[in-house]
Parts: C-alpha cells; sequence; structure tokens
C-alpha cells in the first residue's frame, strides 16, 4: 500500500482495522531503533509492527513488560472518567460505565489504570463490579497519596499511615489480593518523598503490592524515588502540546520503565484540539490536517503520535462512552507516516 493510500483511510477502516502499509513498516523502524537504543528487552517492537488483522485492536501497538514479568499491551485504559462529573461521585449512567469496562477488556485491553481518589473510591469499585474475577493476565494498577475533601480538591497526602490504609482499601475494594502496580499518586511537600516511598517498599516486602511506579515526579525525584525502592513506572502529564516531562521519558526509555501519559490531548474535543498556548497554535494545525487525511478524530492522531514517541510509551486513553472507547482503542491501528511524524514535531 503506497503512503497516499494509507493516509485515505477511514475512520471506520482503523476501527475494523489490519491495514499497515509503509507506514506500519515506518513504526516498526522507529520502535526497533528505539528499543534497541534503550537496551531494554521488555519491549516488543516486532510486535508493534506485526499485521493487526484478526487481533483486537488493543493487541496492535505491541507489548511492554513492566518490572521483568507483567507482560501488557502498550494501548491500556484509564478509569478516572467512569465516575461523574468532575471525577466525583457515581456515574451518570452506571451500565454504561461497566459496559465501557468490559468492552475494553474484549478490545484487547490488559491495562487498566485507576486511582482511589478517583470518586473518590468510585472507580476501584466498579472495576471489581465489572471484570471480577479477572481474566487471566489483566493488570490493574491504582494510585493513593490524594484526598479528595471535596469535588474540585486534590489534596497530597504522603504520610506513611495514610498510604497504608489507602492500599489496603484499595485492595479490598478491587477485590484483590495483591496489586500488580500501585502508585503513588503525587509528592505531598510536606512528607520527605522518602519517607512516603518507604512505606510502599515496605508493603510490598510484605506482599500487598507486586510492582511500585511514581506519578507526577520530575526526573530529580525519579532518582531519588529509585535510591529507595525499585520503581518500574512513572505516570505524568505528556502530549503534543506539553512536553515539559520529556527528560523523564527519555529516563523511561532508557531505564527500561514503563511511562503512562495522562492528558493525551492538551484540551478540546476529540475533533478539534483548542486552547493549549504557543505549542498548540505550532502543532494544532498540523494535528488537525493529519487527522483529516486520515478520516480520524485529533484524539486517534495524539495516541498514535504517542505510541510512535517511544517504545516505552504506554498511553492511558479514558472515557465514559463504548462509542469512544472504541474509537480511542482503535488509534493502535492507526499508522503515522515519517512526513507526518515530522510535521507533529
Amino acid at each position: 500500500m503506497s503512503l497516499m493510500s494509507a493516509s485515505q483511510l477511514t475512520r471506520r477502516q482503523v476501527i475494523s482495522g489490519g491495514v499497515l502499509g509503509m507506514a506500519g513498516v515506518s513504526r516498526f523502524v522507529g520502535t526497533a531503533h528505539a528499543a534497541m537504543a534503550s537496551g531494554d528487552p521488555t519491549v516488543s517492537a516486532v510486535a508493534a509492527a506485526a499485521p493487526a488483522a484478526g487481533r483486537p485492536p488493543g493487541q496492535s501497538a505491541g507489548t511492554f513488560t513492566i518490572g521483568g514479568d507483567l507482560i501488557v499491551n502498550r494501548m491500556g485504559f484509564g478509569a478516572m472518567r467512569i465516575t461523574g462529573s468532575d471525577i466525583w461521585g457515581e456515574p451518570k449512567d452506571p451500565a454504561e460505565a461497566r459496559r465501557v469496562l468490559r468492552r475494553a477488556v474484549e478490545l484487547g485491553v490488559n491495562f487498566i489504570d485507576t486511582a482511589d481518589a478517583y470518586g473518590p473510591e468510585v472507580s476501584e469499585r466498579l472495576i471489581a463490579e465489572s471484570l471480577a474475577p479477572y481474566p487471566g493476565g489483566l493488570v490493574i494498577a491504582t494510585k493513593g497519596g490524594l484526598l479528595r475533601p471535596s469535588a474540585p480538591q486534590w489534596v497530597p497526602d504522603g504520610r506513611p499511615e495514610h498510604l497504608r490504609a489507602a492500599c489496603e482499601g484499595s485492595l479490598k475494594r478491587l477485590k484483590l489480593a495483591r496489586i500488580d502496580l500501585y502508585q503513588l499518586h503525587a509528592i505531598d511537600p510536606k512528607v520527605p518523598l522518602e519517607d512516603s516511598l518507604g512505606e510502599l517498599a515496605r508493603l510490598k516486602q510484605e506482599g500487598k503490592i507486586r510492582h511500585v511506579g511514581v506519578s507526577n515526579f520530575t526526573a530529580d525525584e525519579l532518582a531519588r524515588a529509585r535510591r529507595v525502592v525499585p520503581v518500574v513506572s512513572v505516570q505524568n502529564r505528556y502530549n503534543l502540546a506539553d512536553r515539559r516531562s520529556e527528560e523523564v521519558l527519555r529516563v523511561c526509555t532508557r531505564e527500561g520503565l514503563a511511562f503512562i501519559p495522562w492528558a493525551p490531548l492538551a484540551s478540546g474535543s476529540t475533533s478539534r484540539l483548542e486552547g493549549g498556548g504557543e505549542r498548540r497554535s505550532d502543532k494544532a494545525g498540523a494535528l488537525e490536517k493529519v487527522a483529516a487525511a486520515h478520516g480520524v478524530s485529533v484524539m486517534q492522531v495524539a495516541i498514535a503520535w504517542l505510541l510512535a514517541r517511544s517504545p516505552a510509551m504506554l498511553p492511558i486513553p479514558g472515557t465514559s462512552s463504548v462509542a469512544h472507547l472504541e474509537e480511542d482503542i482503535a488509534a493502535a491501528r492507526l499508522q503515522l507516516a515519517p512526513a507526518e511524524l515530522a510535521a507533529l514535531g
């Protein structure tokens, strides 16, 4: 297939999938090169380039091995938005929220990220109600360390005693004996991060946590955390318009840590990027042009760009709609040509 014909794929063709062409080869070359450069055997670059026909779309971007033993597809799902508005309270349509979770698994997602602060507690409970007993190979990651006194408030609490209680609460709500990936949601400025991570290390030793991750960390903070406990992932804001975590991404790529980007689209709807400052004005036009050429949403292009950015990237787009979920996950099959990647920067 020529690059021209690849750029003319419709949104329906991307969702039903299976057509890769030369753009698929370009992703293979880029992913393989990044994997070799990082020296990271955890990344399956060949799987990322393999034809998608006959496989669920969530399996189309290859795999990443978290912590040396958790093999996950590089298209995850973020369960923040299955709660009420402002990530507060029960969802408007609980049945649809449950359908979203079940459909994500059907589409090949085997990595679901949540947090006790989402709802609060609502997201974790819905995951267990919808999916437990969990299918083999499904990894549930959650986070602790933020309190929600009210809808607009996200208050850090990194005290060891709170993190222990938060972890044990998540275990009960998720109906798990051990949490595969438990992440410190944010650093509490009133508590040394060594104290917070030290408690997670103790919970890991007790078998309540399999692996430890961090969220909203700088590269220097990540280095400090890794002196306390083995850290296998970082979850930071990262997208086309906001690349302030570029240094953290480089560390993750080099060291074989998963980089889990939140807010894959800086702002705006799934059809048009809005706001975002100077970088938005530079890149939004290119993003919308690429989306129009493929007949897909800007969200799908934003996710495809993330996947091409680094073999350590593990996107977790989230939604409360099955229709939007199917579009998001289909982005794993969207192949961007080298010229398109260059235009996006």
